[in-house]
Parts: structure tokens; C-alpha cells; sequence
């Protein structure tokens, strides 16, 4: 541990099997630098910020963190979906104060573009009032929206390569269900996560780059209405005797249950009317063109927590990252993200360099319409080429014991709380 100011890190928005393994990248980085003393967690996110519920990772067993890698999702030290809005003044300056209390000089915040734009919030007003405070970004999203659509400010986000991972993998077995219940149940929907955004959905066809299964994928950046897509189904059973449908769960087919999250953004549950239940729905009662019916499989969180389908990929960058995050720190570059580049070249490799978070604040990428083929059933070979690297090949190595995953268990040490007590704006 280093004898300079002391670094808060904190998580935000939806979690991913990698995330904790950019944490690790950028504790164990931190721990080498001189320029950087104790490393600390906000406790869920900037909440815990305001709260000064600070997990003190640098007395963490080194076993611990290490473990870290294979610890998927945020129960690690917690992550939240609260944002810094422009008018929460008491709120900021509960941040400036917490800082000041416990003399922080560097703060990173893993997230997507709404985490973003909190990092590019904070470093900003630290630098308003003279505080000697680095704002630093470290990317994480399953959704692959942060950044722009030609990925020259980054070329993929951590997490969404075992996002895709698993959805390759999920298609494989929903195949080999398929085609033995085919008599009985000839079409299998299957829900992807990804509001609005189509790169989950589209890793379906990782599953099958040679376009070998009966298999068609709706994202939602090309609109469908259903009676084409019901269409589209019955001409694929007339000449298959099943289909498997992929399809985004923002996909517009009738009223579903969306609501918005504390960012404002679309989000869907499971437990409300899904599109996957309106298609079979519709399908069902208008019959399909060979005997049986539709069913449909909606995936939930393990979307974006099962470690046993992460890509090895994936992990190996997302460590990159939060390296890559404290070095930015240390050096003092305030408001850059650490950011992921695909290197020129026939084979895969990538290197990490920085972003101005102004760029990605609150960015949002969708799925590039021209990997999206003519007919909008599926997608092209131009996003098979670019997904293809990202899911790695061998499985992750999991340590077990007994049976049962050994995950990282992080002890309750937290700083002393040296400021009154304090209840964010936006839960008053």
C-alpha cells in the first residue's frame, strides 16, 4: 500500500459475471503504486458514498480479492442504481465532504454511461472547489451500449462477452430441446436481455455462425410487426417442422411490461407481460402451420451472473481495465474512463488506453442497422466476426469445494464514520 491519498471505488447499475474481476485489476494495481494509500468501497455504489459506508479492501486477505476474479456479480461490495442529478446540491456536497473526511484523492466508478456520467460529475466539481480529487471511470455493461457506433471510443464493454457467452451456449440447448420436443412443441421462444439495445439477442447467432439451425432473431432496433413475425414463423415451419426464436426484450410486438428504472431507462421483468409470452400468445391462437404449439423461455438475471458460462476473454479484459484505471489514477488523468481498443490485424488482441468521459457520459450504442440482415430475421457475418473473440474458448476454471463454488467473502471493515449522519436527497 502506497502513502498517498487514500482512493474510493464504487460499482453502479446491473452487474455482470466479470465486473468483480475489474475491481481485483484495479486493487491489486493500486496496492503496487506509491501515489495511492488506502483503497476503499463505497458500499453499494455512490449511495454508500454518501452514506460513509467505505469497505476497506486494502486490509482484505490478498486470498480474497484474488478470488475475486471467479466471484461473479456485485455482492462483492454492492452496487446501486442512484445517479447524481444536476439539482441534488446537498448531495454533492456530501461527496466533497466525504472525501475531505477521509482524504480521498482518487475516486473510480465501474458502471455504464450513467456511472459515466456520475465519475465525470464528481471529478468536475472536486476540480470546481480546488480539491485535489481524480475522477476516473472504469467501463462495465452486459448491454455493450457504452460508446459510439463506429467503436472508436471503445471497442466492447466488460461483461457483455459472457453475456454472449452464455446466450451461445443457451441456444445450443435450447436446439437439442427443440428438435426432440419439435413433435409436441415445434416453436421455442427465447428473451434476451438488453432493454433497446440488440447486442445480447444478436450472440444467439454465435451459436450457429453457419447458419445451420432453424433459427431467427428480432432485435429491437429493426421493427417488425407481429403478424410478420407470426408469417416468418410458419414459413419456417413449413420448411423445417420447428423454429427457435431469439427475441430483444424491447422488442415493440404489443403492450409489455416496461417501467424505468431510477436512470430513466426501459427495463422488463419477468413477472410482468413479456414479449416472449405475447408471441407465443399470438402464435398460439392463430395456429401454426404444422401441429403443436409455441412455449417460450425467458432467461432471468443469470443473464449476467453465471460465472460458469464467462468468458475467460472477458475476465482477462475486465482486469485489464481496473488496471488500467488505477494507473490513470496515479497518474493523475482525471475525467478519463479506461478504455478497451481492438488492435488492427487478422488476429485478436486489444489494448487499453482512456476515453474523456464527456464522450461516453450518458452515450448509449445501438446495434449497427447494417449488421442487421435485409429481412430482419437475423444478423450478418460482419457481427459474427466481431462477437466471435469476445467469448473465448475454454470454460473458466471455478474453484470448488465440496461441491460448492468457493467465491470470495470480503470481511465487514469498514472506516470510522467521522461525519453525521446522512440520508440521500433522492430517498427523502
Amino acid at each position: 500500500m502506497g502513502t498517498g491519498k487514500n482512493l474510493i471505488v464504487a460499482q453502479s447499475g446491473g452487474p455482470s459475471p466479470v465486473i468483480n474481476n475489474s475491481l481485483r485489476g484495479l486493487v491489486e494495481t493500486a496496492r503496487e503504486l506509491p501515489e495511492i494509500g488506502t483503497v476503499f468501497a463505497g458500499w453499494h455504489g455512490i449511495e454508500g458514498v454518501l452514506k460513509e459506508e467505505l469497505l476497506n479492501l486494502s486490509e482484505q486477505s490478498p486470498e480474497e480479492i484474488s478470488l475475486l476474479r471467479t466471484t461473479p456479480a456485485a455482492g462483492s461490495i454492492g452496487t446501486c442504481r442512484y445517479k447524481l442529478r444536476e439539482h441534488q446540491d446537498e448531495d454533492f456536497d456530501r461527496v466533497m465532504e466525504v472525501f475531505k473526511a477521509h482524504d480521498v484523492g482518487y475516486f473510480c466508478y465501474i458502471g455504464g454511461n450513467d456511472s459515466m456520467d456520475t465519475a465525470n460529475k464528481v471529478a468536475m466539481l472536486a476540480q470546481e472547489r480546488g480539491l485535489d480529487v481524480i475522477g476516473i471511470g472504469v467501463p462495465k455493461t452486459i448491454d455493450n451500449d457504452v460508446g459510439d457506433s463506429k467503436f472508436q471510443l471503445i471497442d466492447h464493454t466488460p461483461g457483455y462477452g459472457s453475456t454472449a457467452r452464455y446466450w451461445t451456449h443457451q441456444v445450443q440447448l435450447a436446439n437439442e430441446e427443440n428438435n426432440g420436443s419439435s413433435p409436441a412443441d415445434p416453436v421455442l421462444v427465447l428473451q434476451a436481455m438488453g432493454r433497446r439495445i440488440g447486442f445480447i439477442p444478436a450472440a444467439a447467432r454465435l451459436a450457429d455462425p453457419n447458419r445451420e439451425l432453424p433459427l431467427q432473431i428480432y432485435l429491437a432496433e429493426r421493427e417488425v410487426s407481429i403478424e410478420q413475425l407470426a408469417d416468418n414463423v410458419n414459413d419456417q415451419l413449413k420448411r423445417d417442422g420447428r423454429v427457435i426464436v431469439v427475441v430483444s426484450e424491447g422488442l415493440k410486438l404489443g403492450d409489455i411490461g416496461e417501467s424505468k428504472d431510477s436512470f430513466g431507462h426501459a427495463q422488463f421483468s419477468a413477472s410482468q407481460l413479456t414479449v416472449a409470452q405475447v408471441l407465443i400468445n399470438e402464435l398460439n391462437a392463430r395456429g401454426l402451420s404444422v401441429k403443436g404449439a409455441a412455449r417460450a423461455n425467458v432467461p432471468g438475471t443469470a443473464q449476467r451472473h453465471d460465472m460458469l458460462y464467462a468468458s475467460n476473454v472477458d475476465l482477462d479484459e475486465a482486469y485489464g481495465a481496473g488496471k488500467k484505471a488505477a494507473e490513470l489514477a496515479a497518474a493523475g488523468e482525471s475525467g478519463f474512463m479506461s478504455t478497451i481498443l481492438r488492435n488492427d490485424g487478422p488476429d485478436y488482441s486489444v489494448r487499453f488506453d482512456k476515453v474523456p468521459l464527456s464522450e461516453v457520459a450518458n452515450s448509449e450504442r445501438t446495434f449497427p442497422t447494417d449488421w442487421i440482415t435485409a429481412d430482419g430475421m437475423d444478423v450478418t457475418d460482419d457481427f459474427v466476426n466481431y462477437a466471435t473473440p469476445l467469448i473465448g474458448g475454454d470454460n473458466v476454471n471455478v474453484p470448488v469445494i465440496d461441491g460448492r463454488l468457493r467465491l470470495s467473502k470480503l470481511k465487514p471493515i469498514f472506516a470510522d464514520q467521522k461525519l453525521p449522519k446522512y440520508v440521500p436527497q433522492a430517498d427523502r
